[in-house]
């Protein structure tokens, strides 16, 4: 399979575990201390470290850092926007729709020169 795609899925999977990590606590463990949501937390992104380092070390085969970067960018609000709306129960705001607009941009410029080659 393609280094680009196993990245993508790679990154994909840990970002779940992130997020999870990141913001989970806010709905699941409001009612704890924060030392106990942090110890939760952390054992949730030991999951997500253990696939994305290694996501980040195959994909640097194939794309310098900053395509790396912009790559893990797009995905972690791919996976953010329905984390919040869905899990979290937030409003789709349109403030996530510009961001995205703006990170696909910058997708696009990071990742010309691939697309170029095609």
């Amino acid at each position: 399979m393609n280094k680009l795609i196993i990245t993508t899925l790679m990154l994909v999977c840990s970002n779940v575990f992130m997020t999870f990590a990141w913001y989970g606590h806010l709905k699941n463990y409001n009612d704890k201390p924060w030392f106990v949501a942090a110890i939760i937390s952390w054992g949730i992104a030991l999951f997500e470290y253990l696939i994305q380092v290694p996501a980040n070390r195959v994909g640097h085969q194939v794309m310098n850092l900053g395509q790396l970067k912009i790559l893990q960018e797009v995905i972690t609000l791919s996976v953010f926007v329905p984390f919040a709306i869905f899990y979290m129960k937030e409003n789709l705001k349109q403030d996530y729709i510009w961001a995205a607009v703006f990170i696909l941009a910058a997708a696009f410029f990071m990742f010309r020169g691939l697309l170029a080659k095609g």
